[in-house]
């Protein structure tokens, strides 16, 4: 397993060790040892997955303190563009961003730390993705950026995505106030 460290202090990439035979392949998602070793030393309380078709697009999203939550992502099926953007105010990357392709042929895997906002859009029907997280979801914490902030100027290389309710009410970048 190799993890790099991105430009972003804490934001981290996983390259697993695949093995590849004639019955398909095999690889660690986690190891709590290898990542302690490479600095990344948290606990995981709650596993989630969602399954999309082409088009979604689900975020930019964040739980606010004390409910923050560290991210462990990554592809099972199909592909995503992943985009998280720096929230923490102290940071000399406050209001970057970071985008990444996840896919299911390349197994990269994605460590965000708490104070980012997190987004992806899928890029493949039937896309399925899947997270660990550092604290347990909470409702009333839960936050949200507009996913085509102008501010931000995300290229998500998508005119017309699929976007639910909840994320159509997000707010500009310009008006948030960071609680990281």
């Amino acid at each position: 397993m190799k993890i790099e460290q991105t430009f972003i202090e804490g934001l981290k990439i996983i390259t697993p060790q695949v093995f590849f035979d004639k019955r398909g392949y095999f690889y660690e998602s986690y190891n709590e040892k290898t990542f302690k070793e490479n600095g990344l030393d948290m606990v995981f309380v709650q596993d989630n997955e969602s399954k999309s078709d082409k088009d979604v697009l689900r975020g930019l999203h964040f739980q606010k303190p004390p409910y923050c939550q560290g991210k462990l992502i990554r592809v099972i099926k199909g592909s995503v563009i992943d985009v998280v953007v720096d929230l923490r105010k102290q940071s000399k990357t406050y209001g970057q961003y970071y985008k990444i392709n996840l896919t299911e042929e390349n197994k990269l895997m994605f460590y965000i730390p708490e104070g980012f906002a997190h987004g992806f859009l899928t890029l493949k029907d039937n896309t399925i993705f899947s997270y660990k997280c550092t604290n347990f979801y909470n409702k009333e914490s839960e936050g949200g950026i507009m996913w085509n902030d102008k501010t931000l100027n995300i290229d998500w290389n998508v005119e017309n995505p699929i976007i639910s309710d909840k994320d159509i009410k997000n707010e500009n970048f310009i008006d948030f106030n960071s609680p990281f």
